[in-house]
């Protein structure tokens, strides 16, 4: 087993790193479902799993893409139109949508969020992939089998609204398929993966070796979509399942790119945070979070009085059409971003700044159309 792990150029971080972020947080998600009735959990999410997983985990990881992007004055000298453009539009798409009505905003918001979901686990398969060299048709099986794990949940979920949870707000995905369409979707995705499973067995018998980091990647995420999504009867256990997969990994990845950004120098006032090690890097995002969700909480939620305090403000429809794009421009967007920023053909020194190849030249161009590591977060609002 030692050997075939060995030859497999399976791991993205390392062995250790790659079992925690990815394994261990579907572990980790698992049994915080399993032991909801222990930790006295019915139905709704509780306020210290709504601070735990939403805010210290979701929102505050949304954050942590400014150590990629805003807090590094040579990567906004480098790209002014993108950092200045994508907030911009971000923001007016927001409340053309608002003005249309709540629900129309809500809707569209669930929809680019699940998309972006879904494309943060390819862009995870894809890194693995791209480091291991793997054939044409091995990327596009395993492609297959990151949409069928996600997007099979996803079809039935919408087959059997309503349920007892909901992306952002009640009512913000579209009803109205029939349940037979749920059921032809599981058993696509089943059979995909079984088609996936086939295949790495089959690397297996023929000696080519094990890609562990990548298939336990794959198993990670049918777990938690799967069992997030049609194993899943409430909010909490939607909302540990959905979050911690999602979050913790890109963690990893804001903190190691981080470092190797601050190890070129140039890095501006983020190198002190830095310095400070991942305990430092942790609680800023963290304080930036819970300051968000105050504002939300203040000016649109008004649910977590016994933390933020009771609200007094009180705003009309028409001013709520320009604050609650505003409050959600932070997770919109790094929704926008996400697409530009981890693409190695443009920019050649990321995977060097990521400890994946050694470093590149200021001037050297490396192939176009590389995949990128898509990620998202669910908004302020998730439970």
């Amino acid at each position: 087993m030692a050997r075939l792990l060995a030859s497999s150029q399976g791991w993205l971080f390392s062995p250790g790193v790659d079992l925690s972020v990815f394994t261990g947080s579907a572990l980790v998600s698992v049994a915080f479902m399993l032991a909801a009735p222990w930790l006295g959990v019915t139905g709704d999410t509780p306020l210290w799993a709504w601070l735990l997983f939403v805010v210290c985990v979701d929102v505050a990881h949304v954050w942590s893409t400014l150590f990629r992007t805003y807090l590094d004055p040579e990567e906004l000298r480098a790209r002014p139109g993108l950092y200045l453009g994508a907030p911009l539009a971000a923001y007016a798409a927001g409340v053309l949508a608002y003005q249309v009505s709540p629900g129309a905003f809500w809707t569209l918001f669930a929809y680019v969020a699940l998309s972006h979901f879904v494309r943060q686990q390819y862009g995870w398969v894809a890194l693995y992939d791209r480091k291991a060299r793997v054939s044409t048709w091995e990327r596009r099986l395993d492609a297959a089998a990151i949409y069928a794990a996600t997007l099979g949940p996803v079809v039935w979920w919408h087959a059997n609204l309503p349920r007892g949870f909901w992306w952002f707000v009640q009512g913000d995905f579209i009803s109205g398929l029939p349940a037979w369409v749920g059921t032809v979707g599981l058993g696509l995705h089943a059979a995909v993966l079984v088609a996936w499973a086939a295949f790495q067995v089959a690397r297996v018998v023929r000696g080519e070796g094990l890609q562990a980091g990548k298939v336990l990647l794959v198993v990670a995420t049918w777990v938690t979509w799967f069992g997030g999504i049609v194993v899943a009867r409430d909010d909490f256990s939607f909302t540990v399942m959905n979050v911690v997969l999602h979050g913790v990994p890109y963690f990893a990845l804001l903190f190691r790119y981080a470092r190797g950004r601050l190890a070129e120098g140039g890095y501006g006032p983020a190198a002190a945070l830095l310095r400070a090690g991942l305990p430092g890097f942790l609680l800023f995002l963290v304080a930036l979070a819970l300051a968000e969700e105050f504002l939300w909480d203040q000016a649109v939620w008004r649910e977590h009085a016994s933390l933020f305090g009771a609200s007094s403000v009180t705003l009309p429809p028409d001013v709520l059409a320009l604050v609650v794009p505003l409050l959600a421009l932070p997770q919109a967007t790094h929704y926008v971003l996400d697409a530009f920023v981890w693409k190695p053909g443009r920019q050649p020194a990321l995977l060097s700044r990521l400890g994946w190849s050694p470093m590149a030249t200021r001037h050297e161009v490396r192939p176009s159309g590389t995949p990128h590591v898509s990620t998202m977060a669910i908004p302020a609002r998730s439970d």
